[in-house]
């Protein structure tokens, strides 16, 4: 069902793994540590939209450390069997930890879970893949350490997984890929490389200087396929004094250009810290009740509906939150001026000490204090049945014209399609992200279907409007990456000479991005 690139020749299948290879992985990393069978079915994507052709992994391979992940690389070469790694396989909207070529062994990284280091004095950690960002912030919290973590809407994934993904976090550095300094990575060949200044042996700067010597070759490992990131440097920010949540509803439906025109210079000019979340009724409404509360006929949920759940949780139509950190005066001074800048909207404050005890802090406010949790899977549940969602992700410019463009894009084409229409505008100071969940029963082959159609319909349409995901199901990995398409996709070309270069047996997540080996 996914879209194929005609330059791709992408695997169908490999053979069963042989008792040879499966003898190898054991060696390496333990037999307890390697599933075959029915043990491997919790590695099939929970929210597939595709039916028989959802890919099960043949092997699940659980690493426990660098020496192990060299040793798993090195079996899989020899025997030609393709390798999806994981972090924890959390991203479930996105396809989970599903491989794309069926036949393949999924390496997943979750025993390889230490916090290897925490400095509060230069604002750092190192993490391993297995990692979660429950597990950074209850160690934070456990040793006293003045650092705050960024966290996505749900907690249990990999902090390493999520950055490397490009995820999206809603404190001051909720753009987790932008603070990210120093990785070590085994490439296909069992070869440890470190980054940056930790490409010195016996560096103090890891975590601390992003550019190295020469050349930077960090973001060839950004949702890639070139090598196994088994360390990762994060930059964190210290615990603030004071945090302000802030709220601005915008009642009228009309009003999202508006909002994001107001806050956007406040951004750019650092008045307002964190990344704004925009969000509509409907969203706000999935994180907090399933739709048969609010209505139970087929197809998008009528004017009059969203105008009850407005009125029931005292919500715009459009509503934005961010949060602002730091001394009690400066939180309270950025207040005045963001007051001034949007007088005809309700706006709504919550201040909280930086060392909120987690447990006074409202479910709703978690968030922008870096406190995770896994509440909002319930949004999964929205459509009843057996809950299950995918997302749609663009980016765009941060501006009303924008915003109003892309969310007519995508509205009329989830609603054609029967859908509720969820949406939110991700604001950071130079791009936003447009963000559409789409929930469905992954028990109604009709539903299902209908996700399967509405994607390629987004892609297609997004791309004619001059927008580009930045995610991706990875049953879309190469429709989205045939929408990059300059210079005779000249991005995509030298990708993949770099893993010819790397990769030639294309051992590591063939397929990934839209990235395949010639060997394929």
């Amino acid at each position: 069902m996914a879209h194929l690139p005609a330059h791709a020749h992408p695997r169908s299948a490999v053979p069963e793994l042989t008792r040879a290879a499966l003898d190898g992985f054991a060696e390496a990393v333990g037999a307890d540590h390697v599933l075959v069978g029915a043990a491997c079915d919790e590695y099939a994507d929970p929210y597939s939209f595709l039916g028989p052709e959802t890919v099960r992994p043949s092997a699940v391979v659980l690493p426990g450390s660098v020496v192990d992940v060299q040793a798993v690389v090195r079996v899989a070469a020899r025997h030609g069997v393709p390798l999806w790694p994981v972090s924890r396989g959390k991203n479930l909207g996105y396809g989970g930890a599903a491989p794309r070529v069926p036949g393949s062994a999924v390496v997943d990284l979750r025993r390889m879970d230490r916090i290897v280091e925490v400095n509060d004095e230069l604002g750092y950690v190192v993490v391993e893949p297995g990692v979660t960002f429950l597990a950074l912030a209850g160690h934070l919290r456990d040793i006293g350490s003045a650092l705050m973590p960024s966290v996505p809407e749900i907690g249990w994934g990999s902090v390493l997984g999520n950055t490397l993904e490009r995820g999206i976090g809603y404190t001051a550095h909720g753009d987790h890929s932008a603070f990210q300094c120093g990785m070590e990575v085994v490439l296909a060949d069992g070869t440890v490389v470190r980054t940056g200044m930790g490409a010195k042996t016996g560096s103090e700067a890891f975590a601390l200087f992003k550019g190295g010597y020469g050349p930077s070759i960090d973001g060839l490992f950004f949702q890639s396929n070139l090598g196994i990131v088994t360390r990762l440097g994060i930059w964190l920010m210290p615990r603030p004094e004071s945090i302000a949540v802030c709220m601005v509803t915008a009642p009228e439906e009309d009003a999202l250009a508006g909002l994001v025109e107001a806050i956007r210079p406040l951004l750019l000019d650092g008045t307002v810290q964190s990344t704004v979340v925009v969000a509509n009724a409907v969203t706000i409404a999935s994180m907090v009740s399933v739709r048969s509360d609010w209505y139970d006929g087929d197809g998008p949920m009528p004017d009059q509906v969203i105008d009850a759940i407005t009125d029931r949780l005292h919500i715009g139509r459009w509503n934005a939150k961010f949060a602002l950190y730091g001394p009690a005066p400066l939180v309270e001074a950025r207040l005045e001026v963001i007051r001034a800048a949007i007088p005809e909207a309700e706006l709504t404050v919550t201040t909280y000490a930086g060392d909120v005890n987690p447990a006074d802090v409202h479910p709703a406010d978690q968030v922008q204090l870096g406190i995770p949790s896994t509440d909002l899977i319930r949004m999964a549940a929205w459509s009843g049945g057996a809950p299950a969602h995918t997302d749609f992700s663009l980016v765009c410019p941060p501006t009303g014209h924008d915003a109003v463009r892309q969310m007519r894009i995508i509205r009329d084409r989830v609603e054609a399609r029967g859908f509720d229409y969820s949406g939110v505008f991700i604001m950071n100071p130079r791009h936003a992200i447009s963000l559409a969940p789409i929930p469905f029963d992954g028990n109604d082959p009709d539903r299902c279907r209908q996700v399967a159609g509405l994607v390629p319909e987004l892609i297609a349409a997004a791309s004619a409007a001059g927008y580009a995901s930045y995610r991706s199901h990875t049953a879309f990995m190469d429709l989205v990456a045939d929408q990059y398409d300059a210079n005779d996709s000249a991005l995509r070309r030298t990708v993949e000479r770099i893993k010819e270069a790397l990769d030639p047996q294309g051992i590591l997540a063939a397929g990934k991005q839209g990235i395949w080996p010639r060997t394929s």
